[in-house]
């Protein structure tokens, strides 16, 4: 990203990234790393994007940077199943709660579940944060998770073989 773009982008999001009650997610894990940095992405990702489509990229960014905006220990009372589906109205309350949310943001943060989600994304800047949102998802497990669990399966059958000689 150039150093213009940049600059603009963390004009955008500035005021999301300096509470602490979002920067509570970096100690959240997430596809194999923090749901901050996930979120980050998903925006960096989404404003790349609606900068070269000439969208409304200030809505798809703060949209995309809030979308996983909860902690853990909010759905702690539901199933992982709940979870999936509950999870984007807990990240819109906290949005609303500490910031101002517009319909097209919110829209966008409710519906990044979909299909899963029951919330139909009405906009094409809600399009956007799903599909950049999976995107990214996609590649995180990939490249985070799946060599994380990899790792973890390598030294189990390591040391059963090392156990039984």
């Amino acid at each position: 990203m150039s150093s213009k773009k940049c600059r603009e982008f963390e004009k955008i999001v500035q005021d999301i990234l300096e509470k602490k009650e979002f920067q509570a997610l970096d100690y959240e894990l997430h596809h194999g790393i923090s749901r901050y940095k996930h979120s980050l992405r998903v925006a960096k990702s989404a404003y790349k994007i609606s900068k070269r489509l000439h969208w409304n990229y200030t809505d798809i960014t703060r949209a995309a940077l809030l979308h996983d905006f909860f902690l853990d220990k909010q759905l702690k009372k539901y199933n992982t199943a709940t979870t999936f589906y509950k999870h984007p109205e807990i990240a819109l309350e906290n949005a609303k709660k500490y910031f101002s949310v517009n319909i097209i943001q919110e829209n966008a943060i409710l519906s990044h579940m979909f299909p899963s989600s029951k919330v139909f994304p009405k906009y094409k800047e809600s399009w956007l944060v799903t599909f950049v949102d999976k995107f990214v998802s996609i590649y995180e497990m990939y490249r985070f998770k799946a060599s994380l669990v990899l790792g973890i399966w390598t030294i189990f059958f390591f040391n059963v073989i090392t156990l039984q000689k």
